[in-house]
């Protein structure tokens, strides 16, 4: 069993950078896939980012492309989301995954585990 805590939301301003961190623990984390999703009321939750266990890979969507970069630290744990060049329409409630293995890294049925999320605001 992973268990998952997201840490490092707030309430910014536009243009505002902020680093989202996700600490997993009850599994070997280097094997996993870590992935990034956002859900606000009344929506679908949308991927954002993955990264492959090594964090050689990584995938973004197209709405935070060049904005966020994911990375993991290994031996820390820890994945992290970091966000630059903030929106308004970055608001959201933001979640940290993991899987052992995803075929399409974009699907969130693809991930086993989750974290309660953390979230962010960005007021324009």
């Amino acid at each position: 069993q992973v268990q998952l805590v997201e840490s490092g939301g707030g309430l910014m301003q536009a243009g505002d950078s902020l680093r989202l961190s996700c600490a997993a623990s009850g599994w070997t984390f280097s094997s996993l896939v870590m992935g990034w999703f956002r859900q606000t009321p009344g929506q679908e939750r949308e991927f954002v980012a993955a990264i492959s266990w090594s964090g050689r890979f990584t995938e973004y969507s197209d709405s935070v492309k060049g904005r966020f970069t994911v990375s993991r630290d290994n031996g820390k744990n820890t994945a992290y989301l970091q966000m630059n060049s903030l929106k308004a329409e970055d608001t959201a409630l933001y979640y940290c995954a993991a899987a052992q293995r995803v075929a399409r890294e974009a699907d969130e049925k693809q991930y086993d585990y989750w974290g309660p999320g953390t979230q962010v605001t960005v007021s324009s």
